[in-house]
């Protein structure tokens, strides 16, 4: 069949075989992103559509993750026809990479939700049995009859051991494997040690059997932990569909020398592609411009920049610092080093440590318990040795520290999640505790705070014979290469094609050098622009960008900048939470002061390079405040990097993105109030959970040490404090949090 619409490049064979993934049965399968699906009355709609085409088999739709998966006969139907069908039914469909149609989420919900349900099935039959026996104690049910239901209780209770359990028996051996006490050993030595009772006491027939407890405890733990998976997966979906909002894209070179936009997928071996200083390199190539410093931390771990000269090979996911590359794409998506360091670690993340500090917390709390526990089982030796056994596994029950582990990861999920649907993303979990203690914040003035734009006469030419029209097509050339926000103006002012730059140089604060039609010309601040010259700044050009060659000042341009609309209230808010917010930018004084009147800033310095910004971060930190930094350019990295915490908003380049650990994805400012927000409601949510933890420990231990609490009463408690503050913890982003489980 013929591809027809606007998707006939997905026919290219190389581009359609990195998002479709070939079956067994000759189907083929793919995962797409869809826009526009709020409304369940359109994906009704899209669903009924999908299952019409030719060939369709299976069509799973995930309205939360904005998300598609699809298996058809690739012979009845084409992909670029697949795709126009949700054009017809107006969303927007793009393919995604062959990894991202494995649901890792739905294989874990699914796998999770069997063993809870094998578990309560299992339950609730061993408390059939258990009633039966529990009559036995008052109408003298035979003996025989006894023996029978412990049996069975023994053969019902065995799958919820073996099976249901093994995820905690699992995370207790890993545990004893990497010499970290957690929760899952608690777990595991209250579940083994209770069914072994039983065993034994089944196989003697005679002696107490806690079959009931140890099922009814497995079913109620792995309730709660499936209430916090299912808000991690929640979360999950909103972060994925936040996070494909922004395609990897590449600028690609025509035969004639002009870029194109495209999506990095349609990258091909021989392709042309250039990068933008801060830009982020999308494929494997060997560089064909000059020699560039790259930052390749992201891949390699090395902190400091690495030169590399023409003819050595970039690789994908590098970060361009300085002047732009050019490369020779040789290896693009699934081949790249980046694809393969990606596969590896996403083997590796499901072993990886969770928080240090949170997991030095729990050891010391499991330490506590175990001692708890063998100081009651030693203490009711000496006293009734009959009891010593129910006693100790009632207090290891009791003080299991599930609470207390479970409320952080309960409440982060959910923090995150929220965060991800309201155009925050969070890229490291200790952002948020810090967040919350922040009293600190440095903000760039150009494209952070403010919006520059260049009217059509503000074009000021500095020479005879050269017309505006001329000045800002020269300019417009340089500017292009460059992705800070003044030089995105001024190229957004030119609508016409522009000369190839050649010979480019982007010095952070200050310029852009290169030939154009073999004229070296420089654009930026005037003393930048005019070093070659060795001439004087016109009168009237202080704080514009000056254009110049070799001969002096060619044109200035005036360019008008306004703060954000949203700027002053969102400084506001944060002034009224305590926090100091200080202004440090590169451009002058004269124009940093208007732009700190007008949004009430207070402190505020002109003329600050990135070591300079650095330095205000580095003062305020040694007077004890905690430090965000707010920027979206690459001359904002090191300040960024070196703030306590740091957001950038996505408009910036994607060195500012790399050190940032709050991205505020819609480029809005008042997405700091919102993360503080959420980041307070954390803090309290897990203080709160804690302190009901310990209060339920005070309580209750020591009646489990005195013998008074069974081992199912001891069950129940427990795994019923778990679920109280993981339903505590899915809280957060909702109404302001009142001051609730207190102890």
């Amino acid at each position: 069949m013929n591809a027809v619409g606007a998707h006939a490049a997905w026919q290219h064979p190389r581009l359609a075989a990195q998002v479709i993934r070939p079956r067994r049965d000759g189907r083929a399968e793919i995962a797409l992103r869809v826009e526009d699906l709020a409304d369940p009355r359109r994906v009704l709609r899209l669903d009924e559509r999908l299952h019409a085409l030719p060939g369709v088999v299976r069509v799973a739709i995930d309205a939360r993750a904005q998300r598609v998966r699809i298996v058809w006969n690739p012979e009845r139907l084409a992909l670029p026809q697949l795709l126009d069908a949700f054009g017809a039914e107006g969303c927007s469909a793009r393919p995604l990479r062959r990894e991202h149609i494995d649901d890792a989420r739905s294989g874990e919900a699914n796998d999770a939700l069997k063993r809870l349900l094998v578990a309560g099935m299992c339950a609730m039959q061993v408390m059939t049995y258990a009633f039966v026996m529990y009559i036995g104690v008052v109408d003298f049910v035979d003996f025989t009859t006894r023996g029978l239901f412990r049996w069975l209780s023994l053969l019902t209770t065995a799958p919820v051991v073996a099976y249901s359990a093994q995820p905690f028996l699992a995370g207790a051996w890993r545990e004893l494997r990497t010499r970290r006490l957690g929760v899952n050993l608690t777990v595991s030595l209250a579940v083994l040690l209770t069914f072994g009772a039983s065993l034994w006491s089944t196989l003697r027939g005679r002696g107490e059997i806690y079959f009931d407890s140890v099922s009814m405890f497995v079913v109620l733990l792995l309730a709660a932990r499936h209430v916090e998976l299912r808000a991690r997966h929640a979360s999950g979906a909103l972060g994925e569909a936040a996070q494909d909002a922004t395609p990897l894209l590449a600028e690609r070179r025509r035969a004639d020398g002009s870029l194109e936009t495209v999506p990095a997928l349609e990258l091909l071996p021989g392709d042309r592609v250039r990068v933008a200083e801060g830009g982020t390199v999308p494929a494997d190539g060997v560089l064909e411009s000059e020699a560039v410093d790259v930052d390749e931390a992201l891949l390699s771990g090395e902190s400091r920049p690495c030169r590399r000269q023409r003819g050595e090979r970039l690789v994908a996911g590098a970060v361009v610092l300085g002047s732009p590359a050019e490369l020779r794409v040789e290896h693009s998506g699934e081949d790249t080093t980046a694809a393969r360091l990606g596969r590896l670690a996403g083997r590796a993340r499901p072993a990886r440590p969770g928080d240090d500090a949170a997991d030095r917390e729990a050891t010391r709390f499991v330490v506590r318990v175990l001692v708890l526990t063998a100081l009651t089982a030693l203490a009711w030796l000496w006293l009734d040795r009959a009891r010593a056994f129910d006693a100790a596994v009632a207090v290891l029950v009791v003080a299991c520290p599930c609470a207390f582990a479970l409320t952080r990861p309960a409440a982060l999920t959910r923090a995150l999640g929220v965060l991800a649907g309201r155009g925050v993303l969070v890229t490291e979990a200790a952002t948020l505790d810090i967040l919350a203690r922040v009293d600190y914040a440095l903000f760039d003035k150009t494209g952070t705070l403010t919006t520059p734009w260049l009217d059509a006469d503000a074009v000021e030419p500095l020479r005879d014979g050269l017309a505006p029209r001329e000045a800002l097509r020269l300019a417009a050339a340089l500017a292009r290469e460059s992705t800070h926000p003044l030089a995105v103006a001024l190229a957004a002012a030119w609508p016409g094609d522009t000369p190839v730059v050649h010979a480019l140089k982007i010095i952070a604060s200050a310029g852009i050098a290169g030939e154009v039609a073999g004229r070296a010309l420089r654009l930026g601040r005037p003393d930048f622009a005019l070093a070659p010259s060795g001439r004087v700044a016109p009168t009237g050009t202080a704080g514009t960008l000056l254009l110049a060659d070799l001969d002096g000042p060619l044109a200035a341009f005036h360019l008008s900048e306004a703060p954000r609309a949203e700027a002053a209230a969102t400084l506001e808010a944060l002034r009224g939470d305590g926090i100091v917010t200080v202004l440090a930018s590169g451009d002058t004084r004269g124009r940093v002061a208007p732009v700190a009147g007008a949004l009430g800033i207070a402190r505020w310095a002109g003329r600050q390079s990135p070591t300079d910004k650095l330095a205000l971060l580095k003062a305020a930190r040694a007077q004890g405040h905690v430090t965000l930094a707010v920027g979206d350019g690459s001359n904002d990295a090191p300040a960024l990097a070196g703030a306590d915490v740091s957001a950038a908003l996505a408009s910036g380049t994607d060195l500012a993105q790399a050190h940032a650990g709050l991205l505020l994805a819609r480029g809005r400012l008042d997405g700091l109030l919102e993360a503080r927000r959420v980041a307070r409601q954390l803090a309290r949510v897990v203080a709160q959970g804690r302190r009901w933890s310990l209060a339920y420990n005070l309580l209750a231990v020591p009646f489990a040490a005195a013998g008074l609490v069974p081992p199912w009463l001891a069950a129940i408690g427990m795994s019923a404090s778990s679920l109280v503050v993981v339903l505590n913890g899915l809280r957060v982003g909702r109404a302001p949090v009142a001051p609730v489980l207190r102890a």
